[in-house]
C-alpha cells in the first residue's frame, strides 16, 4: 500500500510559512505584498481558480486586486491594463488567468507582463532563467511538485524520473527542475515509442497528459513514486486524475491523490512567488 502524499497538508504548511513571512514584512518595514489578478470572460473553472487565489491571499495577508473584464474586451485593452499594472509600484505580482478568449494571443499577453512581476513563471525570461540555472520565478505547478517530493523525503538525486507530457506549463519546466535536483530525466509525449516500457523504468513518474485514468498498473514499476497532475470531472461528477488511482496505488511506494494532491500546491507556490516578488 502506497504512502499518500498529502498536498492539502503540505500546501497548508507552505502557506503558513508564507503567512509568517508576510507578517514580518509588515512589522519590520510596514509593507504588504499585492497581487493583481486579471480574468477575461466568464469561464466557470477560471472563476473557481480566481476565487481560491483570493481566499489564499486573504489568509496570508497579501492584498488582492481583482480585474474582472467582459469576454468582449479587446486584446489592446488587456495589454494596456497590464502595462499600467507593470508601472504601479504598489503591485508586486500580475496574474492573467488562462485560458483567454480565442480572439486574444496568449503568448503576447504573457510577454507583456514584466518579468519582475511574472509570479506565474510563464514569461520567456523566467523560462530562460530556469533553463540556465539562474534564480527567477518558476511555474507554480512544477515548483509545487518539487516541494511535495522534498517534504515527503523522496530522494531525487540520481533517481530515474519520467515525465509524461511536454507542455510549457508543466512538462518542460518540470524536466528542468528535476535536472536541477540531479535526477536523470526522460520526457515523453504523444509521439514517444514504447511509452509503457519507458514509464515503467521510472523511480519517479510524473503524469501530466490531460487524459483521464490513462496511466494504469502496467505503466508503473513496483515501488515507484507517482505524481498525478491531471484533474477531470467524470460523468458521475466525481473527480479523477490522469492516473487510474485504484490500479496504481497498490504498486506505488507513494502517490498523490486527486483531488488533494498537486492542485493545492499550485496556489501555495503562487503565494510564495508573490511574497518573493515583494522581497526583491
Amino acid at each position: 500500500m502506497a504512502n499518500l502524499i498529502d498536498g492539502k497538508q503540505i500546501s497548508a504548511n507552505v502557506k503558513e510559512q508564507v503567512r509568517i513571512e508576510t507578517e514580518q514584512l509588515k512589522e519590520k518595514y510596514g509593507i504588504q505584498p499585492a497581487l493583481a489578478v486579471v480574468i477575461v470572460g466568464n469561464d466557470p473553472a477560471s472563476r473557481v481558480y480566481v476565487n481560491n487565489k483570493k481566499k489564499a491571499c486573504e489568509y496570508i495577508g497579501i492584498r488582492s486586486l481583482s480585474y474582472e473584464l467582459p469576454g468582449a474586451t479587446t486584446q489592446e485593452e488587456l495589454l494596456q491594463l497590464i502595462e499600467k499594472l507593470n508601472q504601479r509600484e504598489d503591485v508586486d505580482g500580475i496574474l492573467v488567468q488562462l485560458p483567454l478568449p480565442s480572439h486574444m494571443n496568449e503568448d503576447l499577453v504573457i510577454q507583456t507582463i514584466s518579468p519582475k512581476k511574472d509570479v506565474d513563471g510563464f514569461h520567456p525570461e523566467s523560462v530562460g532563467n530556469l533553463s540556465i540555472g539562474r534564480k527567477g520565478f518558476v511555474s507554480c505547478t512544477p515548483a509545487g511538485i518539487i516541494e511535495l517530493l522534498k517534504r515527503s523525503k523522496v530522494p531525487m538525486d540520481g533517481a530515474n524520473c519520467v515525465i509524461l507530457g511536454r507542455s510549457n506549463i508543466v512538462g518542460k519546466p518540470m524536466g528542468m527542475l528535476m535536472l536541477r535536483e540531479n535526477a536523470t530525466v526522460t520526457i515523453c509525449h504523444s509521439h514517444t515509442k514504447n511509452l509503457k516500457k519507458i514509464a515503467k523504468s521510472a523511480d519517479i513518474l510524473i503524469v501530466a497528459l490531460g487524459q483521464p485514468k490513462m496511466v494504469t498498473a502496467d505503466y508503473v514499476k513496483e515501488g515507484a513514486v507517482v505524481i498525478d497532475v491531471g484533474i477531470h470531472r467524470m460523468e458521475d461528477q466525481k473527480l479523477c486524475g490522469d492516473v487510474d488511482y485504484d490500479q496504481v496505488e497498490p504498486i506505488a511506494s507513494a502517490i498523490t491523490p486527486v483531488p488533494g494532491g498537486v492542485g493545492p500546491m499550485t496556489i501555495a507556490m503562487l503565494m510564495k512567488n508573490v511574497v518573493e516578488a515583494k522581497e526583491k
